[in-house]
């Protein structure tokens, strides 16, 4: 059980997702490049120092989850159903999570528009996404009961981490990750 949060830690939790929910929406209606910080925190209310405190990049103002994006990778490994190979359940998870296979959501849909469409965002999500490599190479040793430095966990931590980045430069990405997936999981048949 956590211990019960204080009043000026929820009013900076509300202050960071204000920020954050502001930021997405301006970008959105505007255009990444046509909105500045100093229209963020005037929509806020809060100064670009403060701003600052909470995000230290525009980019960042954009991708707010990271904690909860390696989270959500390695639960795709550990909590698979029976039967379900690992390059499965990570194929699902980034269709899901990074393409928005199935998301009737227009907002997802509009946000996964906008990080492709703009360059900065585009590669600061690749850098952030990539940060999970690691963690996402120990879920699939343990899972795979491998040791911590097997080379083939990393590399497909590593390669299951770029379809979403492969999928974006394509015409059809939910087929680029099914693809890429068979690949992996299958190996190269071809003569």
């Amino acid at each position: 059980m956590s211990a019960p949060v204080g009043r000026r830690e929820r009013k900076k939790a509300a202050t960071r997702q204000a920020l954050a929910d502001t930021a997405l929406t301006l970008f959105l209606e505007h255009g990444y490049d046509n909105v500045t910080i100093r229209d963020i925190a005037d929509a806020v209310d809060v100064s670009t120092t403060t701003l600052l405190k909470y995000f230290p990049t525009k980019e960042a103002l954009v991708f707010d989850e990271d904690t909860e994006q390696e989270a959500a990778l390695v639960a795709a490994v550990r909590d698979r159903p029976e039967g379900r190979s690992i390059p499965q359940a990570l194929c699902a998870h980034i269709k899901q999570v990074r393409i928005g296979t199935g998301d009737p959501d227009t907002r997802f849909a509009a946000f996964v528009r906008l990080v492709a469409d703009t360059p900065a965002l585009s590669q600061y999500a690749h850098r952030m996404w990539m940060r999970h490599q690691d963690a996402l190479a120990r879920a699939i040793a343990e899972a795979a009961g491998s040791s911590p430095d097997d080379f083939r966990c990393a590399a497909l931590a590593h390669f299951a981490l770029e379809t979403s980045a492969f999928a974006h430069r394509t015409d059809n990405a939910e087929y680029a990750v099914d693809t890429a997936f068979t690949l992996l999981e299958h190996g190269w048949d071809a003569p």
